[in-house]
């Protein structure tokens, strides 16, 4: 199922709606959907550079509103559709434990899934189940969704086709490796 998604999701970004659909998938990613916009981005900006700021800010915006779906579930009917959601991305073992801590994280939670592979939709749902304070998050989705967003379209519309392949299979590694070495920087200052 998820392979015909995929195969769809692909076959949009050619299609003449393709910023309605990019929104659309941009949303509901956010919250229940299994394929990440990337998908649609980078062939979209890649067939009209020209579109890079547009498409970037059109999946920041219904990222965003998606969070605040993903958020709403988790607060308001966790049981019925978050915890379903999260069991069918094999995350329901943890989230006894994840709630425990999330909170003391919630800002690096949500920047970390905002801008990495990491489920986006898992945080969502797991910001909205822990009350996490609306405007750290809406905050935090903002700077996360905008970074990831705002790169892919800055070093496609720079770079064209050669860095789609590195884009594809090593921009989440190199945003995790970045918020490790802005954290691990905190750290150490903390000790100076």
């Amino acid at each position: 199922m998820i392979k015909k998604l995929y195969v769809w999701t692909i076959a949009m970004a050619e299609h003449r709606f393709a910023l309605w659909v990019l929104a659309f998938v941009a949303f509901f990613e956010s919250s229940v959907f299994p394929i990440p916009p990337d998908v649609l981005i980078i062939p979209m900006i890649l067939a009209i550079p020209s579109r890079a700021w547009l498409i970037a800010s059109v999946a920041l915006i219904a990222s965003v509103l998606g969070g605040l779906l993903g958020y709403a579930i988790g607060a308001v009917v966790f049981e019925e559709i978050g915890r379903p959601v999260l069991n069918s991305l094999g995350k329901s073992e943890s989230v006894m434990e994840f709630n425990v801590r999330f909170n003391d994280f919630g800002f690096w939670a949500v920047l970390t899934a905002g801008i990495t592979p990491f489920p986006y939709k898992v945080v969502t749902i797991m910001s909205g189940w822990t009350s996490m304070p609306l405007g750290t998050f809406l905050f935090t989705s903002i700077l996360a969704r905008g970074l990831r967003f705002f790169v892919i379209a800055a070093l496609l519309w720079k770079f064209g086709k050669p860095i789609r392949v590195f884009i594809e299979r090593r921009l989440g590694v190199m945003f995790l490796l970045f918020i490790i070495l802005f954290v691990g920087g905190f750290w150490v200052l903390s000790f100076v």
